[in-house]
């Protein structure tokens, strides 16, 4: 079998994935590396499968086995390895992927008792590690909130670790649509702030029931505005001397800590 070269048709269409205009047209996605695409290939979103040689040695199984369903694997150069891939040393292994995300309404239409809801995030690894954390503490869906990055961004994709194909992921840029949809739908809206009326360490009576925690941008946090909006504004307590906890750890206590009364015996 000949490996494509980089400048084959498919290998050229799927490297312009890396751009967010193309992925916004074509609906399609690139995963990268074994974790991405073995959970991308269990969800049954792989449209094409690109692997070098040196992958092949690898990851045979997973390559074969996506072979075995049905889908198609394709041999390609390690020049071409690499205009596919964004990392510096390419793994060798990516997956043409359909686009994940899904309406706010069908995850709503599933009675959440979790959701993470991060407002204007702009950085794309954070956003993958949000997604990855919220699959961690068994979260029933993540919100992409007002003008946020693309959750199948190369960056967001890789930080996720495989978590984006787990977790529902909505995108809606109308943030008073998103309020009122989590309202009508008896879930209790939480916003984290430094002067929050209620600490987190008692807060498990309200974290019982369904929650949906808003999350800030990370240059700017969360808008006044919106925090007033909340249902509750919740503090999380610093007994150190940091004055602050960047958007992914606060994100991560907060969604770790309904989880705990959540699933509390």
């Amino acid at each position: 079998m000949e490996a494509l070269s980089e400048r084959n048709p498919r290998v050229v269409s799927a490297v312009k994935l890396h751009r967010a205009p193309v992925r916004r047209k074509s609906g399609l996605f690139l995963a990268e590396g074994p974790n991405s695409v073995e959970s991308a290939l269990d969800t049954g979103r792989v449209e094409e499968l690109f692997y070098s040689l040196k992958a092949a040695g690898r990851e045979h199984e997973l390559v074969a086995g996506a072979a075995a369903n049905g889908v198609r694997t394709t041999l390609v150069s390690d020049r071409a390895a690499e205009a596919l891939g964004e990392t510096v040393t390419p793994p060798g292994l990516v997956a043409v992927c359909r686009q994940i995300d899904v309406p706010l309404t069908e995850i709503l239409a599933t009675a959440p008792r979790l959701l993470a809801v991060p407002v204007a995030m702009s950085d794309p690894g954070n956003a993958g590690t949000l997604i990855r954390v919220a699959d961690a503490v068994g979260a029933n869906g993540v919100v992409l909130a007002g003008d946020s990055v693309d959750p199948h961004n190369g960056k967001s994709v890789r930080a996720a670790a495989g978590s984006l194909f787990h977790v529902p992921i909505a995108r809606d840029r109308d943030i008073d649509a998103v309020l009122a949809g989590l309202r009508a739908a008896g879930i209790t809206v939480l916003a984290t702030a430094a002067k929050g009326e209620v600490d987190l360490d008692s807060a498990d009576e309200i974290l019982r029931g369904p929650v949906a925690w808003l999350f800030g941008n990370e240059a700017h946090g969360l808008d006044p505005e919106i925090s007033r909006r909340a249902d509750h504004r919740i503090r999380i307590p610093i007994r150190g001397r940091a004055e602050s906890l960047n958007l992914a750890a606060a994100a991560s206590i907060c969604l770790y800590a309904s989880s705990r009364v959540q699933h509390a015996k």
